[in-house]
């Protein structure tokens, strides 16, 4: 199933791209892409893709520089590095609308190059190190070129060729760091998935059954207020305590601060003698998630090289699944206890929270936390162990340095309540709080934890038994657990856009159909072993979409001043409406019947895939500083290019099947930023 899945989403893939922004490959400045894992001769000649010095005149956001486009066409970038090519337009942030991708070190003189590197190790402390900071600046500089830098030794450069030819292999350290990062998703979707099963017995216990003798309306509100406790106080207030936790004590400090919240009110929620006692404890675990949701998946993103980010940061939403998936074998596991067995099921999330409460200080704390404090040395330890080598790690710290010191002299210094407010005032980030927004929405609205949080009830309603229920639901978890690796590629391959604009389709009329198949009569053995199927097939689409790119697109897009309240803005969102949902659920399922709840789910499917399409970009293989210039292109310039540019070639290559149809690409890539598809590494064979 799982080929079957993968084959039919090369054939369609094609098909989603029509939205997307790239027409040519995504180059991080810190690495290439090497295409089919193949490694060219030669370097191919680079195009410059800016736009000529008359569209800097008429256009609004580029400064004029001394050298016009004709100069650099004339010259080229053949065996040029950075420093050479002289002086370049400057991109501005707030409103980039002519989509160039800039490098903010390219086109500085080496001599200026090498004494801003004194200055700054100077002013950091790191005098040693200033001979490394250099050769790493100079990389940095112009990264497909660092083969004609003579100041690399061959062992340097073959740790550069390897970041491209061997990706994956990377520290240990950064390993134990994701695999932290993994651990603390687990105990977010076994905390979700430990209500699930418990809600079969806890309500009648506690007298407010919501089905069957004595079950009322008044009930049925009360089971989903309890259920949505913990995404209440997620966004009422962990969320947003994240915030100043990472200002005072850092990503570590903070995510120890919510292990410590979703271990203890786990307990509690075991011992509740009565449903406000419950709902308080879920209130309180609520605070460890929101702080934990919008602290982890930033952790793991700023600890991440840009060519595998997308794939190790999913791994939140991947072990999110694994953990509901656990949280289904634990309701499975005590179902047979008796009396107890729901608050064993509510308490066995205390289990994951251990090893991420002990863990977390083994990790290296964010390199780009300890530069935005002025601990560059530490910043430098940090990647010392985040990468093979030295020189990279003194590459990365000098170019996220230069990237942020551009980010504060556009937005300054500001506190808590100001950087809320700019979430919505300054326009770079104002883009990347909308488009967070999409993808946080989009996965409440595609209707998932309709299923993660009540499977067990739409399952009796489908006529299953107790126990049969808690078996479809632990295949439910299953699937969402298996059918999320195929992410950990093709994130970071086809991207999260393409991901979300072929998946949303597929969920919509999945849902459809297991709403549909509810009218299916009782007695046909095809009633419940379709509306299975099709539940099942819908969690399938999910999990390699929807499921892992919320938290990791919401973690990428917003600028390291802004990034730990954005984060919490985007979490907030995500389980606001997931509380929303948890309560109206019930409610909505007693009122609509189970057909009408899934129509009215898989419609919402298809608003989600026209918002995605409009206002979410692509941000694969960018480094974290270069989607600054992403998100400065003006929201209505990359509205216009998807319903005016992408959507007419898309019916033109795919609908009346012109191959001749070309679609002219949004984003222009300058200098040592991107190269094009002959871009490669010189030698042959892997190393």
């Amino acid at each position: 199933m799982k080929v079957g899945l993968m084959t039919v989403m090369r054939v369609l893939v094609p098909v989603t791209t029509m939205g997307t922004m790239i027409a040519l490959p995504f180059y991080s400045p810190l690495e290439k892409q090497i295409q089919d894992h193949s490694v060219r001769q030669k370097f191919g000649r680079r195009q410059r893709l800016s736009a000529d010095s008359k569209m800097a005149d008429e256009k609004p956001g580029i400064a004029q520089t001394d050298k016009s486009s004709e100069d650099y066409d004339k010259s080229g970038y053949d065996g040029m590095t950075g420093a050479e090519r002289g002086p370049q337009q400057t991109v501005n942030l707030n409103r980039n609308v002519t989509a160039r991708i800039q490098n903010p070190l390219a086109g500085i003189p080496r001599e200026t190059l090498f004494k801003n590197v004194e200055d700054f190790a100077h002013e950091a402390g790191m005098a040693e190190h200033i001979p490394l900071i250099q050769r790493g600046a100079l990389v940095a500089q112009d990264p497909p070129a660092f083969e004609q830098i003579a100041e690399l030794d061959e062992d340097e450069k073959d740790a550069l060729r390897n970041e491209v030819l061997h990706k994956w292999r990377q520290p240990w350290a950064l390993y134990f760091t994701v695999i932290l990062c993994s651990i603390g998703a687990a105990v977010q979707g076994w905390d979700q998935t430990g209500s699930n099963g418990a809600n079969l017995s806890w309500p009648r216990d506690f007298g407010v059954p919501n089905e069957g003798e004595g079950a009322t309306d008044y009930n049925t509100w009360i089971v989903g207020i309890v259920n949505a406790g913990p995404y209440i106080g997620s966004a009422a207030i962990g969320c947003w305590t994240s915030d100043p936790m990472n200002y005072y004590i850092g990503r570590r400090g903070t995510i120890f601060i919510s292990a410590i919240f979703c271990l203890l009110p786990v307990i509690g929620s075991a011992v509740a003698q009565n449903w406000e006692q419950l709902f308080v404890t879920r209130l309180l675990l609520g605070i460890g998630m929101g702080a934990k949701a919008s602290t982890v998946p930033i952790y793991a993103a700023e600890n991440c090289p840009a060519a595998i980010r997308g794939g190790l940061v999913m791994s939140w939403q991947m072990w999110t699944a694994f953990g509901i998936f656990l949280g289904f074998c634990a309701n499975l596991a005590v179902y047979n206890v008796g009396d107890i067995a729901w608050r064993l099921q509510l308490g066995s999330a205390f289990i994951p929270a251990i090893p991420l409460l002990i863990g977390v200080y083994f990790c290296p704390e964010s390199p780009r936390w300890y530069i935005k404090k002025g601990r560059y040395d530490r910043a430098f330890k940090s990647l010392c162990r985040l990468r093979n080598t030295p020189l990279q790690a003194a590459r990365d710290l000098y170019y996220i340095s230069a990237q942020i010191n551009e980010e504060a002299a556009i937005i300054g210094k500001s506190n808590y309540v100001t950087r809320f407010v700019e979430l919505f005032t300054i326009p770079r980030v104002r883009r990347a709080t909308l488009a967070s927004f999409v993808v946080m929405l989009a996965q409440q609205m595609c209707g998932i934890n309709i299923i993660a949080f009540y499977s067990s009830t739409v399952f009796v309603e489908a006529g299953f038994g107790p126990l049969q229920a808690l078996l479809a639901s632990f295949g439910f978890g299953l699937v969402n657990f298996v059918f999320a690796w195929p992410a950990v590629w093709t994130i970071d391959t086809w991207g999260r856009r393409t991901l979300l604009l072929f998946t949303f389709p597929q969920m919509a009329w999945t849902l459809l159909a297991a709403g549909l198949c509810f009218l299916i009569p009782k007695d046909s053995q095809a009633h419940l072993g379709l509306i299975a199927f099709f539940i099942f097939l819908f969690a399938a689409f999910y999990s390699p979409g929807e499921g892992p790119v919320p938290f990791t697109y919401s973690a990428e897009v917003f600028p390291l001043s802004h990034r730990e309240v954005g984060m919490s803005w985007a979490v907030a969102t995500c389980l606001f409406w997931a509380a929303v949902l948890s309560i109206t659920f019930p409610r909505l399922l007693r009122a609509f019947q189970p057909v009408g709840a899934f129509g009215f789910y898989a419609g919402l499917n298809v608003t989600a895939l026209v918002l995605i399409f409009l206002f979410v970009p692509e941000t694969k293989q960018r480094t974290l500083e270069e989607l600054d210039y992403v998100f400065a292109v003006p929201t209505r310039t990359h509205v216009s290019y998807q319903l005016f540019k992408a959507l007419p070639w898309w019916f033109n290559r795919y609908i009346l099947r012109r191959k001749g149809a070309r679609l002219e690409p949004l984003y222009r890539f300058e200098n040592a930023v991107a190269a094009d598809q002959g871009a490669t590494v010189k030698g042959s064979g892997s190393r």
